[in-house]
């Protein structure tokens, strides 16, 4: 192939249709914009949700109750098989080695997840932790504690 025939494939280079521009341009009269009514005219926009007058959907229902968005907790997980690759016996899995390791960004909150194994003994101090995670770290005779929880259940376990 050489650089002289580069084309674009067939169908990939439309001609810009022209509206409006009279009777002989084939989209005269009234330029795809059927006959008469507000939106036909110029400015004649109408804002999300109006209904032709009649009272909005969005203001007829009633707004009230809770949610809980503003004040979600927002979780970096990891799971135990990348703390099984990137670990060695008796370290400390805390959020400012897990940073160093490239396993999480930022000082978010971190989570771990019991998917893997883990055959090391390992002391965790992290803000979550699943229960199947614990169960895997325990059995191995690692430790977990919750960290910024001080004399909570989670600690005691």
């Amino acid at each position: 192939m050489q650089d002289f025939n580069l084309h674009a494939p067939e169908g990939a280079n439309k001609k810009k249709r022209i509206i409006g521009r009279g009777q002989g341009s084939g989209r005269g009269t009234t330029a795809g914009k059927g006959n008469k009514g507000q939106k036909s005219r110029s400015g004649g926009k109408t804002y999300v949700g109006f209904e032709g007058g009649q009272m909005p959907l969005y203001r007829r229902l009633a707004h009230r109750g809770f949610s809980n968005y503003p004040f979600k907790k927002v979780f970096q997980v990891v799971n135990l098989e990348e703390i099984e690759k990137r670990y060695n016996n008796d370290e400390t899995v805390d959020a400012a080695s897990l940073i160093s390791k490239g396993l999480v960004k930022g000082a978010v909150p971190v989570k771990i997840l019991g998917d893997g194994e883990l055959t090391k003994k390992l002391k965790f101090r992290v803000s979550a932790i699943s229960a199947s995670a614990r169960e895997k770290i325990e059995k191995c005779g690692g430790s977990v504690e919750i960290a910024g929880k001080t004399g909570t259940k989670e600690q005691v376990k």
